[in-house]
């Protein structure tokens, strides 16, 4: 099956070195990122840096594990996912927009196992729906973002 690619972009009124701080800030991913919780492993603070993210529902869900393979603050995060369930590509760009405003774009490049390819055309509406709705909810997280509250 072909990867499925997927990117979502955000206005945000916070200059890049904030966005970046909140992206990265991986401990409180769940409080933006809908129905996940990311955990580092070690120092996921550049590459080589792991990270696993667990995402669900309702007592169901998945695990992805991810490494960390590139690393250009505050532009840029790259990850390998490198789970049973997720494989792939992801990572984010912030983009500076003026002193104080960005834009925020997530992308994921995932090759599904054959089960999930075959329900993605179902899911994805719902997926995307989830994504929109946590971007906008990162943007909120980024202009009330308080790197001293970490």
């Amino acid at each position: 099956m072909r990867p499925v690619e997927m990117r979502f972009t955000v206005p945000v009124q916070a200059p890049p070195e904030v966005v970046w701080a909140a992206a990265t800030d991986w401990a409180r991913q769940g409080e933006w990122m809908l129905g996940t919780e990311v955990h580092p492993v070690g120092d996921a603070a550049g590459p080589g840096g792991r990270l696993i993210a667990v995402t669900g529902f309702g007592g169901l869900g998945f695990v992805d594990r991810m490494e960390i393979v590139e690393w250009v603050p505050p532009r840029s995060c790259r990850v390998k996912h490198v789970g049973e369930l997720v494989v792939g590509a992801g990572g984010f760009d912030v983009v500076r927009c003026g002193n104080a405003a960005s834009t925020f774009v997530w992308w994921e490049r995932l090759t599904l196992p054959t089960g999930a390819a075959l329900v993605w055309p179902v899911v994805r509406p719902a997926f995307a729906w989830g994504m929109r709705r946590s971007l906008a909810a990162f943007a909120q997280f980024c202009r009330e973002y308080d790197r001293r509250g970490k």
